[in-house]
């Protein structure tokens, strides 16, 4: 596996973007918050030398070039350096003693260069933004995000040892709690590859289908399933998400469009205010994910995402702050398109909250989504109001979904919906080709050894014995993207860690 990578055979960045603005603050500022206190007026921009290793709890004298110095954070221990609010060419950020590295308001790597790849917008220019291992990065406020627009690419890799983090100024700052949330925008990706938004008149795939990207004016979309759009490895994001409006809000991260060549694993969202990744169309594959503290879905997928996620860890926090929050909320939408939505999941661990609102169903399909979940498990307290599976209409039911090797232990399986009652949904659930599958499991069976234990609400979540719940399925036969594995759920055993090291949050003791 590679780390580290480094782009150096790219575009060299253009001069006008490479700009350093240092500063005298004592603080950092975000467009439309202000200063943080003590600021003072800037000095005229210098290019700067290389710094001499200041002393640890010390801050670097200054920035990397390319980078603007816009004064201290940490009580005064780290230089903040902001990234450009348009990256152009090629920026690499690296490990640098004494310095920490932020984004403020819309911070996009490249601009649109538009849908198809052979012909990109006249005028547009791609960015390359290469993030090393270890980096952190920090933003401000809600309206504070980082785009990869169409044509341009981030490869941000850390490792198991020394994941790659971006985080909230407060989390910097030493002020966040267990239930901070919301604090800065997060990651958007927007690619090229399929999406079922069409103008009239047009099926998809076509390369006139794009969609605008939720929380922002960005486009994405296209007809280049292999797009690449670069590399997330050992990558967390903490404390992200904001509603820019009713319905119109930023997550963790966001995956619009996005194509096969792009890779996505080993990501962490940590409480973040609305979904940790959501995903509208592409072909983009994800493995080993972990999402803990979402305020409202785990993983949301919408306007025709035709890719699939392995080996994935989703813990809800025992209260929600705002919204009800779901394993899994997959849509279709538009409904009734033939380029309808087909999510593919193996190896999934649901861990649900004690919820108060049967809306709250773990795993919800609606809009004529065709899913395929095998290999899982779904589990919330037995005195939860949510129910594991709610399928929400008719059309859904159509579209065939396809349950194996599934264990549900929920206080009840099925949510009883007027359109598709709980008969109809067990019907789907436990239909003649849907094996293997566990309707009516119990917790107790999914309790973890002696110090190898994941705290969420009131459950334990289990960390081993999966290969003895259920019989599995190959999940490489049904689609080539799974490995093929003998157990179910995310973890084979307790001496399967592999959500150790780079996460936080999730074992005893780990803190974000």
């Amino acid at each position: 596996m590679m780390t580290g990578f480094r782009l150096t055979t790219l575009l060299t960045v253009a001069a006008s973007a490479l700009t350093l603005a240092a500063c005298g603050s004592a603080e950092v500022a975000s467009p439309g918050e202000g200063d943080f206190g003590g600021g003072t007026t800037p000095t005229t921009p210098t290019t700067p030398t290389t710094p001499t290793t200041p002393t640890p709890g010390t801050p670097a004298a200054d920035c990397p070039t390319g980078l603007s110095n816009v004064g201290l954070v940490a009580n005064g221990t780290l230089r903040a350096c902001q990234l450009p609010a348009t990256i152009t060419g090629s920026l690499t950020l690296s490990v640098r003693a004494g310095t920490i590295y932020s984004i403020s308001g819309r911070t996009e790597v490249g601009t649109d260069r538009g849908a198809d790849p052979t012909a990109p917008v006249a005028g547009s220019v791609q960015g390359v933004l290469t993030i090393d291992p270890g980096v952190k990065v920090f933003a401000s406020g809600g309206t504070d995000y980082l785009l990869v627009n169409r044509g341009s690419q981030i490869f941000a890799e850390g490792t198991a040892t020394n994941p790659i983090i971006f985080t909230s100024r407060q989390n910097i700052e030493g002020t966040t709690t267990a239930t901070s949330q919301g604090q800065w925008g997060g990651i958007v990706i927007a690619g090229r590859a399929p999406t079922a938004v069409c103008p009239v008149g047009v099926t998809a795939p076509n390369a006139a289908c794009v969609g605008q990207v939720e929380g922002t004016s960005a486009n994405y979309g296209g007809n280049s399933p292999a797009d690449n759009s670069g590399r997330l490895r050992y990558v967390q994001v903490n404390y992200s998400g904001f509603e820019l409006s009713p319905n119109n809000e930023l997550q963790a991260l966001t995956l619009a469009g996005v194509g096969n060549g792009t890779v996505v694993e080993f990501f962490q969202s940590y409480n973040s205010s609305d979904d940790g990744i959501e995903i509208f169309g592409g072909t983009v594959n994800l493995k080993n994910i972990v999402i803990n503290g979402a305020d409202d879905d785990g993983l949301d997928t919408d306007t025709g995402w035709r890719g699939g996620a392995q080996f994935g860890i989703i813990t809800q926090k025992p209260t929600a702050v705002t919204n009800g929050s779901r394993g899994f909320e997959w849509s279709a939408a538009p409904s009734g398109t033939a380029f309808f939505a087909q999510p593919k999941v193996s190896n999934f661990t649901i861990v649900g909250r004690n919820a108060a609102v049967a809306a709250d169903a773990l795993l919800t399909l609606n809009t004529g989504t065709q899913p395929t979940i095998i290999n899982s498990i779904v589990t919330n307290p037995s005195t939860s109001a949510a129910a594991c599976l709610d399928i929400d209409d008719a059309q859904t039911v159509t579209n065939a979904p396809i349950f194996r090797s599934v264990y549900f232990a929920c206080s009840r399986p099925y949510e009883n919906d007027t359109s598709v009652n709980g008969a109809a949904t067990e019907a789907v659930f436990l239909s003649a080709t849907n094996v293997f599958n566990t309707p009516n499991g119990s917790s107790t069976g999914l309790l973890a050894p002696a110090g190898a234990t994941i705290q969420n609400s009131s459950l334990i979540f289990i960390t081993g014995g999966n290969a003895a719940l259920v019989t599995p399925t190959n999940g490489n036969a049904l689609y080539s993207f799974f490995s093929n594995v003998t157990y179910i759920g995310a973890v084979r055993n307790a001496a399967d860690t592999w959500y150790l090291g780079w996460t936080c949050g999730l074992a005893a003791g780990s803190n974000c």
